[in-house]
């Protein structure tokens, strides 16, 4: 089968809802990514396939095929390029890039872009669903689903303390892994390492027009009695605030090529998808596929968690990825090593090819070279794409 090719990967900074992003209407924020990665692998935007966007609260600014909007938005994506916007909730962009990757290794296409983009100030999570059930319209749990799970709420932050208890972890686990997530990104952005990743986007503030280059949501001050002391979000549980992802404003994308494409125009791979895995479990606990997601990645690429140099496991609660840790054995010091979504906030849709982007540095600063990348999905489902570094 013919093999799929990473040309570049990169995100915007993480913006803090209300913060330095607020002042970006989504489409145009997704359209700067698309003209970034476009621009710096140099190749002509004319030639694009196809773009597929990530993207989870597809209404308000985000509506109307926000893929396609991003694309009429560009400068360098012509509009003759078709796009299309996919939800897979979380891992909405991840699955952008195995689709992509798929459609390239199947011969059908040679040069897709794989992005997200979440504006989550602007369309906050679960309006949408709001909207429809304020409206009278009702919800997504129709009779059907209802007599097949009675009573069954479906929340994630449920799912995320199911797994708590489940895996019998401490509320100081989770804080300590919470803590540790604000260290790593703290140190990987005060030494330059999101700077190969990071697209800078003009935002205005009261001292003139700036360059938005930074995680807004890294506490760089964050210590374990501060994060102790957040209020519990349900009594009797273990999970706060502060370990769980951030609400976040972000885009990002991936430049995914056959190796026609690259002889073609001349272009340098940095990566290799080597796996492409998407599994689905329990519905109710949810948060907890990503588990057995990896084994069933690591038994079809022929690979033991141990031959993987870096792991990205979303940090969506705290408890996702120290469960993840738990049933792989694999190694803590491979995990998250430029801190996680606690830190760097979680832009639901643009997180997929966001952590790719993460990932392929990390892998190139650190000399490694197989990178894995999973996340955990609304509805219990989970996707894993294993990369090999070039």
């Amino acid at each position: 089968m013919a093999e799929a090719y990473i040309v570049d990967a990169m995100r915007t900074a993480g913006g803090k809802r209300g913060g330095k992003l607020a002042g970006w209407h989504p489409v145009d924020m997704a359209a700067a990514v698309l003209d970034g990665i476009v621009a710096r692998s140099g190749i002509d935007g004319a030639v694009v396939d196809d773009v597929i966007m990530g993207c989870v609260s597809q209404g308000g600014q985000q509506a109307g095929q926000v893929g396609r909007n991003a694309v009429l938005a560009s400068k360098l994506v012509g509009e003759r390029t078709p796009a299309v916007t996919i939800d897979r909730q979380c891992g909405s962009s991840q699955q952008a890039m195995q689709f992509a990757a798929q459609a390239v290794m199947s011969g059908t296409q040679d040069v897709v872009i794989a992005a997200g983009v979440e504006s989550m100030t602007r369309v906050p999570m679960g309006s949408t669903a709001a909207f429809h059930a304020k409206e009278g319209l009702g919800t997504y749990k129709s009779p059907g689903l209802e007599a097949k799970y009675p009573g069954v709420q479906w929340s994630q932050f449920m799912g995320a303390e199911m797994i708590v208890k489940k895996h019998g972890f401490t509320k100081d686990q989770l804080d300590r892994f919470a803590l540790s997530s604000h260290q790593k990104g703290a140190a990987a952005a005060q030494a330059g390492r999101f700077d190969n990743e990071i697209l800078p986007l003009e935002i205005e503030t009261p001292e003139g027009n700036q360059l938005h280059r930074s995680d807004e949501g890294i506490r760089f001050d964050a210590t374990l009695e501060g994060i102790a002391g957040v209020k519990l979000l349900q009594e009797g549980g273990a999970i706060t605030a502060a370990s769980a992802s951030q609400i976040c404003d972000g885009a990002s994308a991936v430049l995914i090529v056959s190796e026609r494409a690259l002889k073609d125009h001349g272009l340098t791979p940095i990566g290799r998808i080597h796996n492409l895995t998407v599994t689905a479990g329990d519905p109710v606990i949810m948060l907890e596929e990503p588990l057995f997601a990896t084994d069933k990645a690591l038994k079809r690429a022929g690979m033991r968690i141990e031959d993987i140099d870096l792991y990205e496991v979303n940090e969506a609660f705290a408890p996702v990825p120290l469960a993840w840790l738990k049933h792989t054995g694999a190694d803590p010091e491979k995990l998250n090593v430029h801190g996680g979504a606690i830190a760097l906030g979680h832009p639901l849709g643009a997180s997929g090819t966001k952590l790719m982007a993460t990932l392929i540095n990390a892998l190139k600063a650190r000399g490694g070279r197989y990178g894995l990348q999973t996340m955990c999905e609304g509805g219990g489902v989970a996707n894993v794409t294993i990369v090999e570094r070039l």
